[in-house]
């Protein structure tokens, strides 16, 4: 089910990507596209690699084997400025938000500007402003991150994450531990946002109702391989096992709800004790 060529409309090619870590094999020649303009999602169980894929797009880290390009640029054999120059164009949504706790909301989302750019303050207030209403927070721009909610910070780090208008976005579980009114409210600026500012994005989660509802294409990963991919219409619609329990969030199945163990009986009962 895997990529061979890259898409004509590919802002991110991964070819024959292998990344292990010590003797754990996190992919084994995995090939995908992310297209211009969309929003792909990346899924999975909890510690397929979703995250280290992000971080291996960003260059954090090097592939063992494989290329990964972005707008055409071999990310893995860029020089530190030329890489610096395409992480500007990258912004990132932590799961945790990472905002800086000793400075104001306004602050955060002023700081990317203020470090890559040489803009007068006059114009870094209207930007910083335009993004704070992007995400319908202009009004908590005096509050500090301690005084925010949950849903308030990560609206606030997405803002910080428009500030130097960037081509694409990565989110790394933006709707963990989020209530569902704030849930909603991500998925409707992440969904528009890509519209409005003509973005790519690509979302790394494993809540699969939310991410259904915004995602062009979803990509689901387990044990170093891309088991399928497709609209999230397909996904649903799949005739592997494997996928439907995912989707489903079925407690057994392929995935099995008993960890490997010998019989039941026989660790309960010493050996020839059965009656």
């Amino acid at each position: 089910m895997e990529q061979t060529a890259p898409g004509d409309n590919a802002l991110i090619s991964v070819r024959q990507l292998s990344f292990s870590r010590g003797n754990k094999k996190i992919f084994n020649n995995v090939s995908l596209d992310i297209e211009r303009g969309k929003i792909t999602a990346i899924m999975g169980p909890s510690g397929t690699g979703k995250t280290t894929l992000l971080k291996l797009i960003a260059g954090q880290l090097y592939p063992d084997s494989g290329v990964i390009t972005v707008d055409g640029l071999n990310v893995h054999q860029l020089r530190r400025a030329e890489l610096y120059n395409l992480r500007k164009r990258m912004g990132m949504l932590f799961q945790s938000g990472a905002l800086l706790t000793d400075m104001s909301v306004y602050d955060n989302v002023a700081f990317p500007l203020r470090e890559h750019t040489h803009l007068p303050e006059s114009m870094i207030r209207t930007l910083v402003l335009m993004k704070l209403e992007a995400v319908g927070l202009r009004g908590a721009r005096h509050l500090m991150p301690n005084e925010l909610s949950g849903g308030m910070a990560r609206r606030i780090a997405l803002a910080r994450a428009i500030a130097l208008d960037p081509m694409m976005i990565l989110y790394d579980e933006p709707f963990t531990g989020q209530d569902p009114i704030s849930m909603g409210v991500l998925v409707h600026l992440i969904k528009a946002l890509n519209s409005t500012l003509g973005l790519t994005s690509i979302i790394v989660s494993h809540d699969v109702h939310e991410t259904s509802l915004i995602a062009d294409t979803i990509y689901v990963i387990s044990e170093g391989r891309i088991v399928d991919h497709g609209t999230p219409e397909a996904m649903r619609q799949s005739s592997s096992p494997w996928i439907q329990q995912f989707m489903t969030g079925a407690a057994d199945g392929p995935v099995p709800f008993h960890y490997p163990a010998k019989d039941y009986l026989d660790d309960l009962l010493p050996t020839g004790k059965r009656y």
